[in-house]
């Protein structure tokens, strides 16, 4: 059999990658000589991640790559670069035979498949977690900061910041582009692809020293007690990349008001089209405004916003009482209830916060959501599915297959009742192509398919273990992963993990989180044979 793929190449620009991954590394080596941690975690896989990256580079020393090449680049850079990322996890907590113990033995992180399970969710800024216990006393402060830089590198995407600074990579950057970029395409900004990926990573970057700037201030301005320095860099590396990952137990609940506050027009900007940040900057603000999926993006975060707070301001808002066994007591339900019900500011901001940090799936938690009613439980659910704008770092459906759905359902009912009209479905003014449109709907069906069968899954293996799972924590889970945003309910909700489950489905979840960041279809044409066959 003659390979149609041209694997050489592709691996080629994989080992380009990995090579220069060994740079983001020396920020956890700073943050560790700086609390005085060990570095050999890092160290090891600066060795590891050069050595391979320099091997693949050798493959194909002039790669050249087409649209097919780009699946398989694309594919193959989020896996391995998810496996590399594990292996401080995996030093950290096994040492280094005949060099190094290990620094923390007992970690969760110490089975390889929980090690995977923690990068990929990293990478993919996912936020689902496999860490036990969530402090420095488990974990140094190096890799934790390693835990957050994970996704800050994923946030954007990976190979869009490699076309931005690699010159091997400018040649096929669009086709690459368009297989890693999140929802139905990414729009040129420039004639060369290369300048685009420069724009939107710079614009990813304004926003995150913006943010981590403006929390910092909060701390030394007394508002935010506990915000320092290292708690300002690691939270503005993962509300951009709407990852979710916190070093705090309690995420964002652990921070004051004025914190959460600011950090919802941050995960707003992080779940929006970064080439509207682009044009305000370049001189044409009424872009964003006029946007037509903006709008529709910013109504859907009103209305649910709206909802929630009415539950939450009434009391509907949450269970009557704390069933035995959740990842709340009947104690912390008080508090947070005489603390919300009745109060117009933390019911709005609560309200705010959760409904921004779930549709464009961030993860963060001002709150633990499973003392929330059924209701407002389904709601959040509902809202997984929503996701971010198209060219945000957000997972899920996006707003705006959403929205042309909504619209093309609408033109159905048009055309029913006046079979000769001719309507087509405009986008922004624009008629698009039924093409596109049908792509759309197979795209949602997929994703939905996906889900119910993933589910389905999840609970044969649960069962297999003796596991309890209910309904809505198997569909939370899988929900949660697909649409990489991270936390879901029950035992997996945003103060709980993902560690109860076993090693197979850990496995099934990482490779979830994996087809979710790539839009699915990019991993499953890679396992179809006619791709790889003349």
């Amino acid at each position: 059999m003659k390979l149609r793929v041209d694997y050489r190449a592709s691996l080629s620009l994989v080992g380009s990658v990995l090579k220069y991954l060994a740079v983001p590394l020396l920020i956890p080596v700073v943050t560790a000589l700086a609390y005085g941690e060990t570095v050999l975690p890092f160290v090891v896989t600066i060795l590891v991640t050069v050595a391979i990256g320099v091997g693949l580079e050798r493959l194909e020393p002039d790669p050249d790559i087409l649209a097919r090449e780009g699946f398989l680049m694309v594919g193959a850079t989020w896996l391995a670069v998810s496996l590399v990322g594990a292996v401080p996890f995996l030093v950290e907590a096994h040492g280094v035979p005949g060099i190094a113990t290990a620094v923390h033995p007992t970690s969760t992180l110490a089975n390889p498949a929980n090690a995977l399970f923690e990068s990929m969710s990293g990478f993919t800024t996912t936020g689902a977690t496999v860490l036990g216990d969530i402090s420095y006393e488990t974990h140094t402060r190096g890799i934790m900061m390693w835990r957050q830089l994970t996704q800050w590198l994923g946030g954007m995407g990976i190979v869009v910041l490699a076309v931005a600074i690699l010159p091997e990579l400018s040649v096929g950057g669009a086709q690459l582009m368009d297989a890693e970029a999140p929802g139905p395409g990414i729009e040129k900004l420039s004639p060369r692809i290369a300048e685009t990926a420069r724009a939107l990573w710079g614009a990813y970057l304004g926003f995150t020293v913006l943010e981590i700037g403006l929390l910092y201030a909060l701390h030394v301005g007394g508002l935010a007690p506990n915000m320092d320095a290292y708690n300002a860099i690691a939270h503005g590396l993962t509300t951009m990349p709407t990852g979710g990952f916190s070093p705090e137990a309690r995420s964002i609940e652990a921070f004051s008001a004025a914190v959460q506050w600011l950090i919802v027009p941050f995960m707003v900007a992080a779940g929006t089209n970064f080439a509207l940040f682009w044009h305000v900057l370049t001189g044409d603000p009424r872009r964003l405004i006029r946007d037509t999926e903006f709008r529709f993006y910013t109504g859907i975060l009103a209305v649910v916003t709206a909802v929630v707070a009415g539950f939450l301001f009434v009391g509907a808002g949450f269970v009557t009482a704390a069933p035995p066994g959740e990842t709340y007591d009947a104690a912390y339900l008080e508090t947070v209830r005489g603390a919300i019900v009745g109060g117009v500011e933390p019911a709005l901001r609560h309200a705010a916060f959760q409904t921004v940090s779930i549709v464009t799936t961030t993860g963060y938690a001002s709150m633990d959501f499973n003392a929330w009613s059924a209701p407002a439980q389904y709601l959040l659910l509902f809202a997984m599915f929503i996701g971010g704008s198209a060219g945000s770092t957000g997972g899920s459906i996006k707003v705006v297959r959403w929205y042309v759905i909504l619209k093309s359902f609408r033109r159905e009912l048009f055309t029913t009742a006046h079979p000769d009209a001719v309507r087509p479905v405009r986008l922004g003014g624009r008629a698009l192509d039924e093409r596109a449109i049908r792509g759309i709907y197979a795209f949602t069906l997929l994703y939905l398919v996906m889900f119910f069968v993933g589910t389905a899954l999840l609970f044969a293996d649960a069962t297999r273990i003796g596991q309890t799972l209910s309904v809505l924590e198997a569909m939370s889970a899988v929900a949660a992963t697909l649409g990489n945003v991270g936390p879901g309910f029950e035992t997996v909700g945003p103060m709980g993990s993902y560690l109860g489950f076993s090693n197979v489905g850990k496995l099934f979840m990482t490779f979830l989180m994996w087809a979710g960041r790539l839009e699915i279809i990019p991993i499953l044409v890679l396992l179809t044979p006619g791709y790889w066959r003349r």
